[in-house]
């Protein structure tokens, strides 16, 4: 009886399924996009054919179907195939897969696969408790994950496994996906539709998939054909591939502080919005203006300092959404802003000097007269102000050892050009 509604349940359930999931690639030449790494020829697509595959990571975003290669490699293997989901495993069900798979190696020779969901989910102690069975060749591993693996996964088990980064599927790849849905609904969905569908989904196949099942169903419910009315209440938003403390978050932020070094003040309003869109912490945006604002900007224009910081108090004082505006302010003048690193330069090439060589003392002419060193110095070393005599301002105040070295080099561009420095 338990076994009558068992099938009953898995029948309702392939047909109540969301659209995704029934159309889920079953192999290689199903499956749309990722061509960089499973193009005809390619190493991994030929291993996976030969049932000869590595233990991978297969790193990318969501919809870009890791899981689904996954599956692919157990439809095609020989090799028994056990899956966990690092969500809810626990070291106990590894030890009881490997437990299997050392069995099963042991009594009939058969090979295991073991399949991670979510690998970057496990701790330390379980990922090290599989690390052993990979290093051993008790199986091979196949993990999945969002996040980076270099930051997620342990050094160790990364190395026994190649890494494969799998993108976000192009529009033109997505329509493909739109259009096997629309057939699998027995539906007909005009090409801008199936345009419309493709941009929303932001590079995800199953957003795609997603965003055709509720227009469509929308559409029955109306009793009308499907629209763009209907594809676009069912996408309100766009999904956005965004992580604060994964990759995106260091793309973004380097492409903000690149616009503004750039001086691309469109794409650093671009930047600066996606960021903010997708949650960031406006105090990091404004910290980093901070520091480009000496870093990049410096004394070719002393005022764009002023404004960094002034973004920076104001969202501390104002707060989202209104400061938006503040950090818009600073970062399309801080693109706009002459360029200059001299100051960063200066101080970077003056600490690798100290680094090197220890911190040189001072000329005795400008030690304090309160010190043993001042006190003594003769009539030769008496300190000479420029307010004085104008001498001073041709003095080198630099230790003797470093002498003509010049650390600050004005760039020529804004007030670094008008300014008259002594060396420039």
């Amino acid at each position: 009886m338990g076994d009558l509604f068992a099938d009953a349940a898995r029948e309702r359930q392939a047909e109540l399924a969301p659209l995704a999931q029934r159309l889920r690639p079953r192999t290689l030449d199903e499956l749309v996009g990722q061509r960089h790494v499973l193009a005809d020829g390619s190493a991994l697509r030929r291993a996976i054919e030969e049932d000869r595959t590595p233990s991978l990571i297969l790193h990318g975003p969501p919809g870009v179907g890791k899981t689904t290669v996954a599956r692919i490699v157990a439809a095609r293997t020989g090799a028994a195939f056990e899956e966990l989901s690092a969500v809810s495993a626990r070291v106990d069900d590894v030890r009881a897969v490997l437990q299997r798979a050392r069995d099963r190696l042991g009594g009939s020779g058969r090979r295991t696969i073991l399949f991670i969901d979510e690998i970057h989910r496990f701790n330390k102690a379980q990922q090290d408790s599989v690390l052993h069975a990979v290093e051993d060749g008790l199986v091979t591993l196949i993990g999945a994950t969002t996040e980076n693996p270099y930051f997620e996964v342990n050094a160790a088990l990364l190395s026994r496994c190649s890494v494969v980064p799998l993108e976000p599927l192009t529009e033109e790849e997505l329509e493909q996906v739109v259009e096997r849905g629309a057939a699998a609904l027995g539906v007909e969905v005009a090409p801008d539709l199936r345009a419309t569908i493709a941009r929303r989904a932001g590079g995800d196949a199953r957003s795609a998939l997603s965003i055709l099942q509720l227009a469509w169903e929308t559409a029955q419910a109306d009793g009308t054909p499907l629209s763009e009315q209907h594809v676009l209440d069912a996408a309100r938003t766009r999904p956005l591939r965004y992580d604060r403390a994964g990759d995106q978050h260091y793309d973004y932020a380097s492409a903000l502080i690149k616009s503004m070094r750039g001086g691309d003040p469109d794409a650093a309003v671009y930047y600066l919005a996606a960021m903010l869109e997708a949650g960031e912490d406006p105090r990091f945006l404004a910290r980093r203006m901070v520091v480009l604002a000496s870093e990049d900007v410096g004394n070719a224009d002393p005022r764009a300092l002023l404004v960094a910081v002034a973004a920076a108090h104001a969202v501390e004082h104002v707060g989202l959404p209104e400061a938006q505006l503040n950090l818009a302010q600073a970062a399309i003048y801080l693109a706009r802003a002459p360029k200059s690193n001299a100051a960063a330069v200066a101080i970077w090439e003056a600490r690798a000097d100290v680094r090197e060589h220890g911190n040189e003392p001072p000329p005795p002419s400008i030690r304090d007269a309160r010190s043993v060193s001042g006190r003594a110095r003769g009539e030769d070393e008496r300190y000479v102000s420029p307010h004085e005599d104008p001498a001073g301002f041709e003095l080198d105040y630099l230790p003797e050892r470093l002498r003509g070295r010049r650390y600050y080099r004005p760039s020529g561009h804004g007030e670094e050009g008008e300014r008259g420095d002594r060396d420039g």
